[in-house]
């Protein structure tokens, strides 16, 4: 259990918080020779350290967890790939500060995907927020989630009872089971019937292949970001097609086309609300194609997987805590409802760690509006107008000087005096404790995630009461394989 020590208490120098006078410095760092400097970055980002090498190199070299860096993609995705990166829990909110921070065209990085991809408009989540479209939107998205919330759960309840079906018997076939296919089925399934009224995608024209539709054309705006670690393909051949050049629309766009009409054929109350708020029918369907399927499908994909990675890898004693904390509740309760999830702490408390531990966004960029001071543990440093900022959440939401024994998976970490460090959780870009408004650039969907992955953890041990799993890296995420599955035996 989280006790009171089991954390630190650190001085939040943001403006929401007593701020103590601390040095200013100078941001650390280079960006090299012009072009030189930048592709020699890229190649130590995908091919020399990784992601994660190299920041902390970097941190480690300047002693600093604030520097200057370039970051991929640069030339020529990326008309910039000068920022200065964050890498802390102190300094972290100040991306979320949209009084400070703008985060027009860089939903996905330093770079933005053509909006080709979208039916030729810029949707949301590359949209401002002083764009009076995206209070719009937002609060489309916001108000339509809202008025969906009751089906949550047995949408949910429906469309995970058939993974488990599928996961059995290639259990029982195979003696393994790859749950990540497993997973996107899932995913997909249920963002489909959440939002076109109940429809099943097989009865579409997408049919059976609506998550390797949206997986392709997910794969073809993130491939400057992805590396796909192929042995007998040189680095430079694969730098130079997926990471120099936007990768073409027209790859896709026979699938994609029919992903947005199958949405567009089904989902006819919400396109009905559009219209109502100004809206074209057409331009709020692609904008809900990109929440269903990029927003939420995409997050989904990493976040389920890497769920079960870590409640697997914990063992038997924390799944026999967990099956009698939810069997417990539910029965108390009647069956799986929202009052019997609020009272699972230590579900919840695993599901936000989970998401501390891998986030499924792990990039945040934005530029800065006007001069601002940020200031790390250590010292202040001024970041000047113009500026691309930008975040690492992978080593920022492992800040040892708030939590203790950061790089551990701690399922009781939120629990008690640790709810306290929810504000310290970023996943949906912004904090834990924060919530989506249509001024802000928060995920519309957070509370939705965070508990369909509650769901998740309870629909598993009312059915099972422990199983292994055994996982690896992903393009996207973990590769999570299952050996063995026990059916609950109370």
């Amino acid at each position: 259990m989280a006790t009171k020590d089991s954390y630190h208490i650190t001085i939040d120098n943001t403006k929401d918080s007593s701020s103590v006078k601390l040095p200013m410095k100078e941001i650390p760092g280079d960006y090299g020779l012009p072009f030189i400097g930048a592709i020699k970055d890229r190649y130590d980002f995908y091919y020399n350290q990784g992601a994660n090498g190299f920041f902390t190199s970097r941190m480690k070299k300047y002693d600093s967890t604030i520097f200057r860096t370039n970051v991929p993609p640069g030339p020529f995705n990326a008309r910039n790939s000068k920022v200065v990166v964050l890498l802390d829990a102190v300094s972290y909110p100040i991306l979320f500060d949209d009084s400070q921070v703008d985060k027009e065209n860089y939903f996905e990085g330093t770079f933005m995907s053509s909006p080709a991809f979208n039916g030729g408009y810029k949707v949301c989540g590359f949209l401002g927020t002083t764009d009076p479209k995206h209070t719009t939107l937002k609060g489309l998205f916001l108000s339509t989630l809202t008025r969906l919330h009751d089906k949550y759960i047995p949408i949910f309840v429906s469309s995970i009872s058939d993974m488990f079906t599928s996961l059995e018997k290639e259990l029982s076939e195979k003696g393994t089971s790859y749950f990540n296919p497993l997973s996107d089925n899932l995913s997909f399934d249920f963002l489909f019937r959440l939002f076109c009224e109940g429809k099943n995608p097989v009865d579409t024209s997408v049919g059976t292949n609506g998550p390797k539709i949206v997986d392709k054309w997910v794969f073809l705006q993130l491939a400057p970001l992805i590396t796909l670690g192929l042995k007998f393909v040189p680095n430079f051949l694969e730098d130079l097609v997926l990471h120099t050049f936007p990768l073409p629309y027209f790859l896709v766009k026979s699938d994609h086309m029919k992903l947005y009409n199958a949405f567009y054929t089904s989902m006819g109350d919400i396109l009905d609300e559009a219209e109502k708020l100004g809206l074209k029918r057409d331009e709020a369907c692609h904008n809900f194609v990109f929440l269903a399927g990029f927003n939420s499908y995409g997050g989904m994909k990493v976040f389920f997987p890497s769920l079960i990675k870590w409640i697997g890898t914990a063992g038997p004693a924390l799944h026999s805590r967990l099956a009698k904390e939810i069997r417990a509740a539910v029965k108390e309760a009647g069956g799986v409802t929202l009052a019997a999830i609020e009272k699972m702490p230590l579900v919840k408390s695993v599901v936000y760690e989970t998401l501390r531990m891998d986030p499924p966004v792990p990039f945040q960029t934005v530029k800065a509006r006007k001069n601002i001071i940020v200031s790390n543990h250590e010292a202040s440093f001024l970041i000047k107008k113009d500026e691309l900022i930008f975040g690492f959440q992978p080593v920022a939401t492992k800040d040892s000087k708030v939590f203790t024994n950061a790089d551990k998976f701690n399922a009781d970490r939120f629990i008690g005096y640790g709810e306290k460090l929810l504000k310290y959780v970023y996943w949906s870009n912004g904090k834990e404790t924060d919530a989506p408004t249509v001024s802000n650039k928060q995920c519309p969907g957070k509370d939705l995630i965070v508990l369909l992955g509650r769901l998740m953890v309870v629909e598993f041990f009312l059915r099972y009461d422990t199983f292994e799993v055994e996982f690896g890296p992903l393009l996207l995420g973990s590769k999570v394989t299952f050996k063995s599955l026990t059916k609950a035996t109370s």
